[in-house]
């Protein structure tokens, strides 16, 4: 049965489709059966992982909306894994469910039809608490959270928190927090060392030993449809997201 892990952080720009990509890449790697699942209407980690958006016969919203079973909409891509892809379609979706009953847990149900068939199922979620990211984190065993090391993810921190405490109380008791990455980390920055220790001090073991550096690399493979491992595959940060 596969492990479920959310990629998420209300804050935007902090690395979590980058972060959900190229974890799903790792795992590839190293043999593991994984399913990316893309939540942001964006279709960031769809395209990010060679698939167009904008081409898929059937997304995510198709799964959500119950017009197609979800093995249907799960297609391979070229990177070694396989993705439940996304695009601005989803945006509608919330508006169509929002009153059905069970609304929280579509995705859920959906999931448990194929978590047979994975080692890892990663949910990459929008940087909003909507119904859409609600059904993401319902479906999850744990959430990976990824941070810049600046002031206001600190705050967006404290956002997040709150809302998996929500969403533990009312919908999934299990939630955990596996653990908060660093991303688009470099030490030159007096105010890195400081956001480190307050993080650390909240979460003690949580927070991983690995951190993702910041890389020009990094950025520009999502431009190519490339996990950094498959566009620079001997990099630092190719290098990080296997320790990772």
């Amino acid at each position: 049965m596969a492990q479920i892990i959310a990629i998420a952080n209300q804050k935007g720009g902090v690395g979590k489709t980058t972060t959900a990509v190229n974890l799903a890449a790792s795992l590839a790697i190293l043999k593991k059966r994984v399913l990316l699942v893309d939540m942001d209407s964006q279709g960031n980690a769809t395209m990010g992982s060679g698939v167009q958006k904008n081409d898929l016969l059937y997304s995510v919203t198709d799964v959500l909306l119950g017009e197609v079973p979800i093995e249907t909409a799960i297609q391979k891509a070229e990177v070694g894994y396989k993705v439940l892809g996304a695009n601005r379609e989803l945006a509608g979706v919330e508006l169509v469910i929002a009153e059905q009953d069970g609304r929280e847990f579509i995705l859920k149900n959906a999931l448990q039809e194929v978590a047979s068939s994975f080692d890892y199922i990663i949910v990459d979620c929008a940087p909003s608490l909507s119904l859409i990211t609600v059904n993401a984190l319902a479906a999850v065993d744990g959430v990976i959270i990824p941070m810049q090391c600046e002031y206001y993810a600190l705050e967006g921190l404290s956002e997040l928190i709150s809302t998996l405490k929500t969403i533990r109380k009312k919908y999934n008791p299990y939630l955990d927090i596996e653990g908060v990455v660093f991303t688009m980390f470099s030490l030159r920055y007096n105010l890195t060392v400081q956001v480190v220790e307050q993080v650390q001090k909240y979460f003690g073991s949580k927070v991983y030993k690995t951190t993702i550096p910041r890389s020009i690399r990094i950025s520009e493979a999502p431009s190519y449809g490339q996990p950094i491992n498959f566009y620079e595959p001997k990099g630092k940060g190719s290098e990080a997201y296997m320790d990772l």
